[in-house]
């Protein structure tokens, strides 16, 4: 077969890949960096001139530019579903113009072949190879599964997304459209590491043993629990997500995956989110390799390594030690995501340990994020029965396994001090103070 040959009969332009597209399609996109935003903006200025309706853009944590999708010109026109949302989509499930699909993101793939079809999938990859492969970059997270469901497939081909050796691939032979941009690649840029997440990731970093395996969420917490590991030896990783301070700790020394159960050797993840540092440290290289999320999510997969650390942030939490970390009262900020998944498997881990973790107060020290009932409209994201250890400036508590009372007055303890009077005045008068 000749491959250059095919990859030019199958190459066009954004026009004529969405002047295939019919009312009512499903549209599939795996997460992040992996979107095809020229597709997605040449579907946009078709719908806005067209009489396109109720075509369905279902993704992940949108990080490209997503305003155009606010035009309300585009109600029912073009309408994104959302596993867990970014700045964009959260802007328009509050504006009643997109939807969100509830998940456990290890369980997204069984959704998609018990019950999805797609119209097409779209992806930005890599250039063809040699042999007629495209590389999906930063992600595998649950594109195998969009692929088996999908009828036809179109690629954004560009050639600043990075080559991951180990990872989805997919052949020219299988492609039905593509074409060719050189768009930067969408980048995170490092959380500010203040005094207070500071606090926090020292503390945390001081309950983390050389030869951990470790996974970090995003956020300036997470960056500075992954600043104050830099002294730590043989850590692994095995994560959702593949960020800036994990590559800081493999090319420092302190993370080197010596000591894991599976994997040995080799930074497990499902996508890559972050600066260029982080797209050109995984480009052609073995030693990260990019896998499911139904298995790199799995509980029972996660908790195989020993000493499993997993890091994550929270909007809020009540005494009970309910964690909302998706919305702010009635207002959709995001999703479940891996929270849970990573919940647990740290906790089926021999040795590990799971973090929540915040800062006591918001809007500059107004309100405590450690409440006696959670901001009605809440979503618990981690049930109190899952939590393990909460985090705050103030302190650790830990949550599983104990008492109310003794959940309580640990949780009082790390709240803020102008806080913690009201706090404990409403648990005695619940009866909690036992």
């Amino acid at each position: 077969m000749d491959f250059k040959a095919l990859y030019e009969q199958k190459k066009c332009t954004p026009e004529e890949i969405v002047a295939i597209v019919e009312d009512r399609w499903r549209i599939g996109m795996d997460t992040a960096v992996s979107h095809a935003p020229t597709i997605v903006e040449a579907l946009v200025n078709r719908a806005l001139t067209d009489e396109l309706y109720g075509v369905r853009v279902q993704s992940l944590l949108d990080v490209q530019s997503t305003a155009h999708l606010l035009d309300p010109s585009l109600y029912k026109r073009v309408i994104r579903e959302s596993w867990f949302s970014g700045s964009g989509s959260r802007q328009e499930v509050n504006h009643g113009m997109a939807d969100v699909i509830p998940n456990y993101y290890r369980d997204i793939p069984r959704h998609i072949r018990r019950q999805y079809e797609y119209d097409a999938f779209c992806a930005t990859v890599s250039p063809m190879d040699k042999h007629g492969y495209f590389s999906l970059g930063t992600v595998s997270s649950y594109s195998g599964a969009m692929l088996e469901k999908s009828k036809r497939i179109f690629l954004e081909v560009n050639d600043q997304m990075p080559r991951a050796v180990c990872g989805v691939q997919i052949h020219i032979s299988q492609v039905d459209k593509l074409i060719e941009t050189s768009r930067p690649l969408p980048e995170l840029k490092p959380a500010k590491i203040d005094p207070v997440s500071e606090t926090i990731g020292g503390l945390i970093a001081e309950q983390i043993e050389d030869g951990s395996c470790i996974q970090l969420g995003i956020g300036a917490i997470p960056d500075a629990v992954g600043a104050a590991l830099k002294f730590k030896h043989d850590l692994g990783i095995h994560t959702e997500m593949f960020t800036s301070s994990m590559v800081d700790l493999l090319e420092c020394g302190a993370a080197n995956n010596s000591k894991k159960q599976i994997y040995r050797g080799q930074s497990v993840t499902t996508f890559a989110y972050g600066p260029k540092k982080i797209y050109d440290f995984i480009d052609d290289n073995p030693g990260i390799v990019f896998l499911p999320v139904d298995y790199v999510n799995d509980p029972a997969v996660i908790s195989q390594n020993n000493n499993m650390i997993s890091i994550n942030a929270a909007l809020e939490c009540d005494i009970w030690g309910q964690v909302c970390a998706e919305s702010i009262g009635t207002k959709h900020m995001s999703g479940t995501g891996g929270q849970v998944d990573y919940v647990r498997g740290a906790c089926l881990s021999k040795g590990g340990k799971s973090f929540i973790a915040f800062s006591s107060t918001a809007k500059d020290g107004t309100i405590s994020r450690i409440k006696s009932i959670l901001e009605p409209g809440a979503i618990v994201t981690t049930s109190k029965n899952d939590v393990d250890y909460i985090v705050t400036e103030y302190g650790i508590a830990h949550m599983r396994g104990e008492p109310l009372s003794s959940r309580a007055r640990q949780l009082i303890a790390i709240a803020h001090p102008d806080f913690r009077a009201k706090l404990a005045f409403d648990a005695k008068k619940r009866g909690i103070m036992i």
